[in-house]
């Protein structure tokens, strides 16, 4: 059994049909990106993983666990974690008093030296408020937030976007290094060569529909696809 499996997603806003029998899989030390035009379902498809849009139908089976319909700390319990593109930090708390209160409620959580391995710059900072961060340093606190509940699975919504690219070349390290350390991640991103160089497979979306899985460098090899779907 895959660690996750979803199968006929169907999610809306108001009366709007987003999301049409989206069925996807994630293997245990997997990354996976979803990959698709803005406005496609990528953002809405993680959301209704997560239970911030409540599926109109489908399943969501997290290690044989079907959450699909739950409250969203039903499914952080349960061992999934969503780093939202707008990142969520606590401005007036510190960096480490941001870590510290995501993990509180946490079954299982790392050290707060592990999360500073892992991004040593939030350590320099973990007495700095989340206002005066860097978005590169907020990012880095979204993702540490998530870790430090030592997920299952973790959703990363967008987490290059807008930063300089010497920012992205470290959060792409830090997520492969994750990845290596059999960290299983499911990516939603526009930077198609740093999420091509995190994944080993990908979905690609397209109004709401799934229309095309496989791996990465198969991907790579078919512009083809990649004009057809993402304009690029």
């Amino acid at each position: 059994m895959s660690l996750l499996e979803v199968s006929g997603l169907n999610a809306y806003y108001a009366d709007s049909h987003i999301l049409f029998d989206v069925a996807m899989r994630v293997e245990r030390n997997e990354v996976v990106a979803l990959l698709g035009r803005n406005g496609a379902g990528k953002s809405t498809t993680l959301k209704s993983l997560m239970g911030l849009v409540t599926p109109k139908s489908g399943k969501v089976v997290l290690d044989g666990v079907d959450l699909a319909g739950k409250k969203s700390h039903v499914i952080a319990q349960a061992g999934m974690q969503l780093v939202p593109e707008d990142r969520r930090i606590f401005g007036t708390l510190d960096v480490e008093e941001n870590i510290i209160l995501a993990g509180l409620t946490a079954t299982s959580k790392w050290p707060l030296e592990r999360i500073y391995e892992m991004f040593p710059r939030l350590k320099e900072r973990r007495g700095s408020s989340g206002t005066d961060l860097s978005g590169g340093e907020q990012q880095m606190l979204a993702i540490a937030r998530a870790l430090v509940r030592d997920p299952k699975i973790i959703l990363l919504d967008e987490p290059f976007e807008g930063l300089a690219p010497v920012i992205v070349r470290d959060l792409v390290k830090a997520c492969r290094d994750l990845a290596a350390a059999g960290q299983t991640i499911v990516l939603v991103e526009q930077n198609l060569a740093a999420t091509l160089a995190l994944a080993s497979r990908v979905y690609i979306i397209n109004n709401g529909h799934i229309v095309h899985e496989g791996p990465a460098q198969e991907i790579k090899a078919k512009p083809d696809v990649l004009q057809r779907y993402l304009g690029v």
